[in-house]
Protein backbone atom coordinates (compact mmCIF):
# COMPACT_ATOMS: atom_id res chain seq x y z
CA UNK A 1 0.00 0.00 0.00
CA UNK A 2 0.98 3.51 -0.92
CA UNK A 3 1.91 5.70 2.34
CA UNK A 4 -0.30 9.01 2.35
CA UNK A 5 1.75 12.29 1.97
CA UNK A 6 -0.28 14.24 3.15
CA UNK A 7 -2.66 14.80 6.50
CA UNK A 8 -6.11 15.95 3.95
CA UNK A 9 -6.26 14.24 0.31
CA UNK A 10 -5.29 16.76 -2.47
CA UNK A 11 -7.96 17.56 -4.84
CA UNK A 12 -6.99 17.09 -8.29
CA UNK A 13 -9.37 17.33 -11.27
CA UNK A 14 -9.12 15.54 -14.56
CA UNK A 15 -11.78 15.67 -17.96
CA UNK A 16 -12.63 12.61 -19.37
CA UNK A 17 -14.38 11.44 -22.19
CA UNK A 18 -16.84 8.65 -21.87
CA UNK A 19 -14.20 5.68 -23.67
CA UNK A 20 -12.99 2.54 -22.45
CA UNK A 21 -9.44 3.81 -22.24
CA UNK A 22 -10.30 6.23 -19.46
CA UNK A 23 -10.31 2.76 -17.63
CA UNK A 24 -7.14 3.60 -15.39
CA UNK A 25 -8.33 6.86 -14.82
CA UNK A 26 -11.84 5.69 -13.50
CA UNK A 27 -9.78 2.49 -11.42
CA UNK A 28 -7.23 4.95 -9.55
CA UNK A 29 -10.53 6.38 -7.97
CA UNK A 30 -12.99 3.67 -7.69
CA UNK A 31 -10.30 1.15 -6.65
CA UNK A 32 -8.58 3.60 -4.37
CA UNK A 33 -5.23 3.94 -6.06
CA UNK A 34 -5.66 7.51 -5.99
CA UNK A 35 -6.65 8.05 -2.77
CA UNK A 36 -4.07 5.87 -0.94
CA UNK A 37 -1.36 8.29 -2.90
CA UNK A 38 -3.41 11.69 -1.01
CA UNK A 39 -4.96 12.66 -4.07
CA UNK A 40 -8.54 13.30 -3.92
CA UNK A 41 -9.39 12.30 -7.78
CA UNK A 42 -12.22 14.61 -9.27
CA UNK A 43 -13.11 13.25 -12.72
CA UNK A 44 -15.82 15.78 -14.82
CA UNK A 45 -16.98 13.75 -18.23
CA UNK A 46 -17.49 15.75 -20.94
CA UNK A 47 -18.31 14.48 -24.53
CA UNK A 48 -16.19 16.25 -26.76
CA UNK A 49 -12.10 16.77 -26.86
CA UNK A 50 -12.71 20.24 -27.78
CA UNK A 51 -14.13 20.99 -24.36
CA UNK A 52 -12.10 18.58 -22.54
CA UNK A 53 -8.90 20.30 -24.63
CA UNK A 54 -10.58 24.23 -23.72
CA UNK A 55 -11.00 23.00 -19.95
CA UNK A 56 -7.58 22.17 -19.80
CA UNK A 57 -6.30 25.61 -21.33
CA UNK A 58 -8.30 27.56 -19.48
CA UNK A 59 -7.49 26.16 -15.82
CA UNK A 60 -11.15 24.35 -15.39
CA UNK A 61 -8.91 20.89 -14.34
CA UNK A 62 -5.71 20.65 -14.00
CA UNK A 63 -5.01 17.11 -16.11
CA UNK A 64 -6.95 15.96 -19.30
CA UNK A 65 -7.45 12.60 -20.95
CA UNK A 66 -6.06 13.50 -23.85
CA UNK A 67 -6.08 12.20 -27.52
CA UNK A 68 -1.75 11.98 -28.14
CA UNK A 69 -2.03 14.30 -31.53
CA UNK A 70 -4.07 16.94 -29.56
CA UNK A 71 -1.60 17.23 -26.48
CA UNK A 72 0.79 18.09 -29.78
CA UNK A 73 -1.23 20.14 -31.17
CA UNK A 74 -2.19 22.42 -28.61
CA UNK A 75 1.37 22.98 -27.66
CA UNK A 76 2.49 24.09 -31.33
CA UNK A 77 -0.97 26.64 -31.40
CA UNK A 78 -2.46 24.71 -34.24
CA UNK A 79 -5.64 24.13 -32.02
CA UNK A 80 -7.58 27.15 -31.42
CA UNK A 81 -6.24 27.67 -28.11
CA UNK A 82 -2.21 27.78 -27.76
CA UNK A 83 -0.67 26.70 -24.24
CA UNK A 84 2.43 24.28 -23.30
CA UNK A 85 0.91 20.84 -22.87
CA UNK A 86 2.79 17.99 -21.46
CA UNK A 87 2.23 14.61 -20.96
CA UNK A 88 4.31 12.51 -18.62
CA UNK A 89 2.03 9.65 -18.84
CA UNK A 90 0.13 7.27 -20.97
CA UNK A 91 -3.10 5.60 -20.53
CA UNK A 92 -3.01 2.91 -23.21
CA UNK A 93 -1.44 1.32 -26.43
CA UNK A 94 -4.14 1.02 -29.54
CA UNK A 95 -8.02 0.42 -28.62
CA UNK A 96 -9.40 1.90 -31.60
CA UNK A 97 -11.50 0.67 -34.51
CA UNK A 98 -12.93 1.64 -37.90
CA UNK A 99 -16.67 0.43 -38.08
CA UNK A 100 -18.25 1.25 -41.92
CA UNK A 101 -21.84 0.87 -42.55
CA UNK A 102 -23.13 -2.50 -43.79
CA UNK A 103 -23.88 -1.03 -47.28
CA UNK A 104 -20.18 -0.17 -47.63
CA UNK A 105 -18.70 -2.85 -45.70
CA UNK A 106 -20.55 -4.91 -48.49
CA UNK A 107 -18.44 -4.12 -51.23
CA UNK A 108 -15.16 -5.50 -49.00
CA UNK A 109 -13.92 -8.39 -48.89
CA UNK A 110 -16.73 -11.13 -47.60
CA UNK A 111 -14.75 -12.10 -44.58
CA UNK A 112 -14.39 -9.82 -41.81
CA UNK A 113 -11.44 -11.65 -39.79
CA UNK A 114 -9.22 -11.40 -42.84
CA UNK A 115 -9.97 -7.91 -43.51
CA UNK A 116 -8.60 -7.39 -39.82
CA UNK A 117 -5.54 -9.29 -40.50
CA UNK A 118 -4.99 -8.29 -43.86
CA UNK A 119 -4.69 -4.35 -43.75
CA UNK A 120 -2.70 -4.44 -46.78
CA UNK A 121 -5.33 -6.39 -49.19
CA UNK A 122 -8.28 -4.70 -46.96
CA UNK A 123 -6.78 -1.08 -47.68
CA UNK A 124 -6.97 -1.89 -51.75
CA UNK A 125 -10.04 -3.11 -50.88
CA UNK A 126 -12.04 0.04 -49.42
CA UNK A 127 -10.15 2.30 -52.27
CA UNK A 128 -12.01 0.01 -55.09
CA UNK A 129 -14.92 0.41 -52.59
CA UNK A 130 -15.00 4.10 -52.72
CA UNK A 131 -15.34 4.20 -56.13
CA UNK A 132 -18.49 2.18 -55.93
CA UNK A 133 -20.06 4.04 -53.27
CA UNK A 134 -23.53 6.12 -53.75
CA UNK A 135 -21.31 8.92 -52.72
CA UNK A 136 -18.00 10.17 -51.32
CA UNK A 137 -18.03 8.29 -47.91
CA UNK A 138 -18.37 10.38 -44.79
CA UNK A 139 -16.41 9.04 -42.31
CA UNK A 140 -16.73 10.19 -38.78
CA UNK A 141 -13.26 11.25 -36.70
CA UNK A 142 -13.25 12.06 -33.09
CA UNK A 143 -11.17 15.20 -33.62
CA UNK A 144 -8.53 16.41 -36.89
CA UNK A 145 -5.71 16.04 -34.74
CA UNK A 146 -6.50 12.11 -33.04
CA UNK A 147 -4.63 9.05 -32.94
CA UNK A 148 -7.63 7.55 -35.03
CA UNK A 149 -7.59 9.81 -37.63
CA UNK A 150 -4.04 10.16 -38.52
CA UNK A 151 -4.29 6.33 -38.05
CA UNK A 152 -6.78 6.39 -41.03
CA UNK A 153 -4.62 8.62 -42.95
CA UNK A 154 -1.58 6.77 -42.85
CA UNK A 155 -3.76 3.17 -43.58
CA UNK A 156 -5.46 4.42 -46.63
CA UNK A 157 -3.24 6.54 -48.46
CA UNK A 158 -0.61 3.37 -48.65
CA UNK A 159 -3.73 2.44 -51.34
CA UNK A 160 -3.24 6.00 -52.68
CA UNK A 161 -6.41 7.60 -51.24
CA UNK A 162 -6.28 11.15 -50.33
CA UNK A 163 -8.20 11.55 -46.89
CA UNK A 164 -8.40 15.27 -48.26
CA UNK A 165 -9.72 14.48 -51.52
CA UNK A 166 -10.96 10.91 -52.08
CA UNK A 167 -13.34 10.89 -48.47
CA UNK A 168 -15.14 13.66 -46.62
CA UNK A 169 -13.58 13.53 -42.55
CA UNK A 170 -16.43 14.92 -40.21
CA UNK A 171 -15.57 15.63 -36.84
CA UNK A 172 -18.01 14.20 -34.41
CA UNK A 173 -17.32 12.87 -30.26
CA UNK A 174 -17.04 9.95 -30.07
CA UNK A 175 -20.81 9.22 -28.02
CA UNK A 176 -22.86 10.75 -31.07
CA UNK A 177 -21.12 8.33 -33.87
CA UNK A 178 -23.56 6.00 -34.00
CA UNK A 179 -26.98 8.03 -33.96
CA UNK A 180 -24.59 9.70 -36.69
CA UNK A 181 -24.75 6.60 -38.27
CA UNK A 182 -27.78 5.58 -37.63
CA UNK A 183 -29.19 9.05 -39.34
CA UNK A 184 -27.07 8.63 -42.84
CA UNK A 185 -24.86 11.81 -41.75
CA UNK A 186 -22.44 9.44 -42.59
CA UNK A 187 -21.04 6.12 -43.33
CA UNK A 188 -18.85 5.12 -41.24
CA UNK A 189 -16.02 6.15 -38.57
CA UNK A 190 -12.85 5.61 -36.80
CA UNK A 191 -13.17 5.93 -32.82
CA UNK A 192 -12.33 4.50 -29.81
CA UNK A 193 -14.11 1.58 -28.59
CA UNK A 194 -16.76 0.79 -27.11
CA UNK A 195 -18.64 2.80 -29.67
CA UNK A 196 -17.56 0.69 -32.62
CA UNK A 197 -18.86 -2.43 -30.93
CA UNK A 198 -22.08 -0.47 -29.77
CA UNK A 199 -22.72 0.16 -33.98
CA UNK A 200 -22.07 -3.36 -34.67
CA UNK A 201 -24.23 -4.45 -31.76
CA UNK A 202 -27.03 -2.14 -32.74
CA UNK A 203 -26.39 -3.90 -36.61
CA UNK A 204 -25.66 -0.76 -38.12
CA UNK A 205 -22.05 -1.58 -39.13
CA UNK A 206 -19.32 -3.75 -39.15
CA UNK A 207 -15.66 -3.28 -38.02
CA UNK A 208 -13.31 -3.02 -41.07
CA UNK A 209 -9.89 -2.42 -39.78
CA UNK A 210 -8.08 -1.37 -36.28
CA UNK A 211 -5.49 0.52 -35.05
CA UNK A 212 -3.59 -2.27 -33.60
CA UNK A 213 -3.14 -4.03 -37.26
CA UNK A 214 -2.36 -0.66 -38.63
CA UNK A 215 0.55 0.07 -35.63
CA UNK A 216 0.59 -2.68 -33.06
CA UNK A 217 1.67 -0.86 -29.89
CA UNK A 218 0.89 2.57 -31.66
CA UNK A 219 0.41 5.60 -29.10
CA UNK A 220 -3.47 6.49 -28.16
CA UNK A 221 -4.73 8.40 -25.08
CA UNK A 222 -2.54 10.04 -22.41
CA UNK A 223 -2.83 12.22 -19.29
CA UNK A 224 -1.98 15.75 -20.31
CA UNK A 225 -1.02 18.82 -18.15
CA UNK A 226 -0.56 22.44 -18.82
CA UNK A 227 3.12 22.29 -18.27
CA UNK A 228 3.16 25.72 -16.34
CA UNK A 229 1.22 23.89 -13.33
CA UNK A 230 2.70 20.27 -13.67
CA UNK A 231 6.07 21.94 -13.76
CA UNK A 232 4.62 23.74 -10.07
CA UNK A 233 2.91 21.05 -8.48
CA UNK A 234 5.95 18.21 -8.89
CA UNK A 235 4.79 16.23 -5.45
CA UNK A 236 1.09 16.05 -6.63
CA UNK A 237 2.33 14.83 -9.95
CA UNK A 238 4.77 12.08 -8.59
CA UNK A 239 2.00 10.91 -6.37
CA UNK A 240 -0.27 11.01 -9.05
CA UNK A 241 1.51 8.80 -11.70
CA UNK A 242 2.22 6.41 -9.39
CA UNK A 243 -1.37 6.10 -8.50
CA UNK A 244 -1.93 5.57 -12.18
CA UNK A 245 0.74 3.45 -12.72
CA UNK A 246 -1.13 0.84 -10.20
CA UNK A 247 -4.51 1.83 -11.96
CA UNK A 248 -3.06 1.01 -15.14
CA UNK A 249 -1.54 -2.55 -14.06
CA UNK A 250 -4.87 -3.13 -12.13
CA UNK A 251 -6.82 -2.59 -15.72
CA UNK A 252 -4.69 -4.96 -17.93
CA UNK A 253 -5.25 -7.66 -15.08
CA UNK A 254 -7.12 -10.09 -17.22
CA UNK A 255 -8.46 -11.39 -13.37
CA UNK A 256 -9.89 -8.00 -13.40
CA UNK A 257 -11.53 -7.49 -16.50
CA UNK A 258 -15.22 -8.20 -15.95
CA UNK A 259 -14.77 -5.60 -12.80
CA UNK A 260 -13.60 -3.50 -14.88
CA UNK A 261 -16.15 -3.61 -17.60
CA UNK A 262 -19.28 -3.23 -14.40
CA UNK A 263 -17.80 -0.23 -13.50
CA UNK A 264 -17.29 1.52 -16.93
CA UNK A 265 -20.88 0.49 -17.08
CA UNK A 266 -22.03 2.75 -14.72
CA UNK A 267 -23.73 6.42 -15.94
CA UNK A 268 -21.13 8.46 -14.77
CA UNK A 269 -18.56 6.91 -16.50
CA UNK A 270 -18.48 5.23 -19.72
CA UNK A 271 -22.32 4.40 -19.58
CA UNK A 272 -22.94 1.28 -22.31
CA UNK A 273 -23.55 -2.33 -20.98
CA UNK A 274 -20.69 -3.97 -19.55
CA UNK A 275 -21.16 -6.68 -22.13
CA UNK A 276 -20.19 -3.98 -25.13
CA UNK A 277 -17.53 -2.97 -23.11
CA UNK A 278 -16.04 -6.29 -21.84
CA UNK A 279 -14.90 -7.55 -25.80
CA UNK A 280 -12.80 -4.58 -26.19
CA UNK A 281 -10.77 -5.13 -23.04
CA UNK A 282 -10.42 -9.25 -23.99
CA UNK A 283 -9.39 -8.32 -27.58
CA UNK A 284 -12.48 -10.64 -28.46
CA UNK A 285 -14.61 -8.07 -30.86
CA UNK A 286 -17.56 -8.74 -32.78
CA UNK A 287 -16.71 -7.80 -36.07
CA UNK A 288 -20.09 -8.17 -37.99
CA UNK A 289 -23.38 -9.12 -36.50
CA UNK A 290 -24.54 -12.61 -36.13
CA UNK A 291 -21.24 -13.77 -36.55
CA UNK A 292 -18.38 -15.03 -33.98
CA UNK A 293 -16.15 -12.88 -32.16
CA UNK A 294 -12.58 -12.42 -33.72
CA UNK A 295 -9.31 -12.70 -31.05
CA UNK A 296 -7.07 -9.81 -31.17
CA UNK A 297 -4.92 -9.98 -28.15
CA UNK A 298 -2.95 -7.10 -28.19
CA UNK A 299 -6.26 -4.60 -29.56
CA UNK A 300 -6.06 -2.44 -26.35
CA UNK A 301 -3.36 -2.47 -23.86
CA UNK A 302 -3.07 -0.90 -20.26
CA UNK A 303 0.29 -1.95 -18.77
CA UNK A 304 3.18 -3.58 -19.45
CA UNK A 305 6.00 -3.64 -22.42
CA UNK A 306 5.98 -0.35 -21.30
CA UNK A 307 3.17 0.50 -22.63
CA UNK A 308 2.53 3.60 -19.93
CA UNK A 309 6.30 5.17 -21.24
CA UNK A 310 6.37 8.69 -22.93
CA UNK A 311 8.42 7.69 -25.42
CA UNK A 312 9.63 10.53 -27.05
CA UNK A 313 10.00 8.96 -30.80
CA UNK A 314 6.59 8.67 -30.72
CA UNK A 315 5.65 12.06 -30.10
CA UNK A 316 7.91 12.76 -33.13
CA UNK A 317 6.20 10.47 -35.17
CA UNK A 318 2.54 11.77 -34.49
CA UNK A 319 4.96 15.73 -35.73
CA UNK A 320 5.81 13.36 -38.94
CA UNK A 321 2.45 12.95 -39.89
CA UNK A 322 1.47 16.41 -38.77
CA UNK A 323 4.10 17.27 -41.20
CA UNK A 324 3.11 14.62 -44.04
CA UNK A 325 -0.94 16.10 -43.91
CA UNK A 326 0.65 19.67 -43.96
CA UNK A 327 -1.21 20.34 -41.00
CA UNK A 328 2.00 21.94 -39.39
CA UNK A 329 5.42 23.42 -41.31
CA UNK A 330 8.37 21.63 -40.43
CA UNK A 331 10.97 23.42 -38.77
CA UNK A 332 13.41 22.51 -35.86
CA UNK A 333 11.73 24.35 -33.51
CA UNK A 334 8.54 22.85 -33.93
CA UNK A 335 10.04 18.97 -33.90
CA UNK A 336 11.53 20.04 -30.76
CA UNK A 337 8.23 21.07 -29.25
CA UNK A 338 6.29 18.36 -30.14
CA UNK A 339 9.30 15.86 -29.06
CA UNK A 340 8.94 17.78 -25.37
CA UNK A 341 5.36 17.15 -25.01
CA UNK A 342 6.14 13.58 -24.27
CA UNK A 343 7.87 13.72 -20.75
CA UNK A 344 9.81 10.58 -19.76
CA UNK A 345 11.71 12.26 -17.31
CA UNK A 346 8.47 13.23 -15.20
CA UNK A 347 7.79 9.60 -15.49
CA UNK A 348 11.32 8.37 -14.62
CA UNK A 349 11.39 10.91 -11.73
CA UNK A 350 7.29 9.87 -10.42
CA UNK A 351 7.94 6.49 -10.62
CA UNK A 352 11.79 5.49 -9.78
CA UNK A 353 10.67 4.29 -6.31
CA UNK A 354 8.38 1.96 -7.65
CA UNK A 355 9.76 -0.88 -8.63
CA UNK A 356 8.24 -0.40 -12.38
CA UNK A 357 11.16 -1.61 -15.18
CA UNK A 358 11.38 1.42 -17.30
CA UNK A 359 13.44 2.09 -20.52
CA UNK A 360 16.95 3.84 -20.05
CA UNK A 361 16.65 5.41 -23.19
CA UNK A 362 13.55 8.38 -23.94
CA UNK A 363 13.50 7.85 -27.63
CA UNK A 364 14.02 4.68 -30.11
CA UNK A 365 13.18 3.65 -33.40
CA UNK A 366 9.49 2.43 -34.29
CA UNK A 367 8.23 0.13 -36.34
CA UNK A 368 11.30 -2.15 -36.00
CA UNK A 369 10.30 -4.57 -33.71
CA UNK A 370 8.55 -7.88 -35.32
CA UNK A 371 8.92 -10.36 -32.21
CA UNK A 372 9.04 -9.21 -28.27
CA UNK A 373 12.42 -8.25 -27.00
CA UNK A 374 14.34 -7.47 -23.83
CA UNK A 375 15.52 -4.34 -23.36
CA UNK A 376 17.93 -2.40 -20.92
CA UNK A 377 16.15 -0.82 -17.82
CA UNK A 378 17.39 1.20 -15.00
CA UNK A 379 16.03 -2.07 -12.54
CA UNK A 380 14.26 -5.20 -13.42
CA UNK A 381 13.63 -6.45 -16.54
CA UNK A 382 11.40 -5.55 -19.44
CA UNK A 383 10.41 -6.62 -22.04
CA UNK A 384 8.88 -4.98 -25.63
CA UNK A 385 6.01 -6.00 -27.42
CA UNK A 386 6.08 -5.96 -31.56
CA UNK A 387 5.36 -2.67 -32.29
CA UNK A 388 5.56 -2.80 -36.51
CA UNK A 389 3.52 -0.73 -38.76
CA UNK A 390 1.27 -2.30 -41.19
CA UNK A 391 3.21 -1.85 -44.28
CA UNK A 392 6.79 -2.49 -42.79
CA UNK A 393 8.35 1.49 -42.92
CA UNK A 394 10.50 1.91 -39.70
CA UNK A 395 10.54 5.14 -38.00
CA UNK A 396 13.69 6.43 -37.34
CA UNK A 397 13.58 9.66 -35.20
CA UNK A 398 16.69 11.50 -36.17
CA UNK A 399 16.37 10.79 -39.91
CA UNK A 400 12.39 12.82 -39.94
CA UNK A 401 12.82 14.04 -43.48
CA UNK A 402 14.31 10.57 -45.00
CA UNK A 403 11.37 9.21 -43.98
CA UNK A 404 8.87 11.55 -45.01
CA UNK A 405 10.68 11.53 -48.37
CA UNK A 406 9.60 7.83 -48.56
CA UNK A 407 6.01 8.95 -49.03
CA UNK A 408 7.24 11.01 -51.84
CA UNK A 409 5.80 14.26 -49.79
Amino acid sequence: MIATLNPSPTPLAVAFLPLTDSAPLIVAREKGFAAEAGIDLLLHKTTSWATVRDMLVYGQVQGAHMLAPLAIAVTLGLSQHPAALSAPFKLNLNGNALAMSTEFAAALDPDPAKRIDDPVGAAHDFATAIGLHRRKPVIGIVHRYSSHALMLRYWLGFAGIDPDRDLALRVLPPSLMVEALRSGEIDGFIAGEPWSSVAVAAGLAEIVAVGSRIWRRGVEKLIAFRTDWMESHPETVDRFLVAMARAAAWSDDPVNRTELAELLERPAYVGQPAATILPAIEGRLLLRPGTEPAAIDDFMIFAGEAANFPWRSQALWIYSQLVRWKMVEPGPEAERKAAEVFRSDIFRRALADAALPMPGASMKVEGSLSNPLPVGTSSGSLTLGPDRFFDGRIFDPSRIPEYLAGFGT
